[in-house]
């Protein structure tokens, strides 16, 4: 009992002793984390502001106050502890490595922040526009730091990573995806009326850019059929249902009109033995 009762003494008279010694540098301390606390958050709001007036990209922007945010809360608990009269040198390299450590760990996603940072800036396409990038098609619907989502023609949500765009051939068609199409007709028939049958009959769908002409002419000429080819502009949203559509108005009016539309034919000859 009187162990106990010696060793409470003890640490009271230790606490009342490092009270008395350093009670200025914490309440100090605490004070300049305080205040780097609310600094930051005003930096982070008065850069929130300017990036606004000035038409800034709001993800760049967003990412660029919370960057200042952390810089200045860190320079401000690294002056608070400081301030404790703990040396600062030891307490750099720790977090030097710390963060080296977490770089390896994490050096894809790394990579992909860093894609994301160059493609906002450079601005190789944007929300709305139709891309094709590895083989992966759709409408950009998202683009973050770290990835860029696409929306398809059924509903489908595709997730690129931001760091398998750099580098790679990106095609951007804005909002419209061409169509390239082809039908056969008869040698027999009239090429020249078909064109301009062909091009009246797309000319007249309205979901058809105007932007962009529409382009028919002979693509080939096959083993059956003289083959007419189509090249026209569609909303990527809705890029197979156009397409169907208008092969369909194709075939009618070809029909109509009394035009051929011929299928492959052999012939066979069987010779009498010599």
């Amino acid at each position: 009992m009187d162990r106990e009762l010696a060793f409470i003494q003890q640490f009271y008279l230790k606490t009342i002793d490092f009270l008395a010694n350093y009670s200025f540098q914490i309440i100090g301390a605490v004070i300049i984390v305080l205040l780097g606390w609310f600094l930051s958050k005003y930096v982070y709001r008065m850069l929130i502001r300017f990036f606004q007036n000035h038409d800034f990209d709001p993800t760049l922007g967003k990412f660029a106050a919370n960057v200042a945010r952390l810089l200045v809360f860190g320079a401000m608990v690294v002056v608070a502890i400081g301030k404790l009269g703990i040396s600062i040198a030891p307490f750099v390299a720790a977090v030097g490595a710390v963060f080296l450590t977490a770089g390896l760990a994490i050096q894809g996603s790394v990579a992909n922040y860093a894609a994301g940072i160059s493609l906002i800036i450079t601005r190789p396409f944007r929300i709305g526009d139709t891309i094709l990038v590895n083989s992966v098609y759709g409408e950009v619907e998202e683009i973050k730091l770290a990835y860029t989502t696409l929306r398809t023609e059924d509903e489908e949500l595709i997730t690129v990573p931001n760091k398998n765009m750099i580098g790679e051939v990106i095609v951007n068609s804005s909002k419209y995806r061409i169509v390239e199409s082809r039908v056969g007709i008869s040698y027999a028939d009239n090429a020249e009326k078909a064109i301009a049958l062909i091009k009246s009959v797309i000319g007249a769908c309205d979901f058809v850019s105007t932007e962009h002409a529409a382009i028919v002419g002979i693509e080939s000429f096959g083993d059956s059929a003289l083959v007419i080819g189509m090249r026209y502009w569609v909303p990527t949203r809705n890029f197979f249902r156009f397409q169907y559509e208008v092969n369909l108005l194709v075939y009618n009016a070809l029909r109509h009109e009394g035009i051929t539309i011929p299928f492959p034919q052999r012939q066979i000859a069987i010779l009498p033995n010599v």
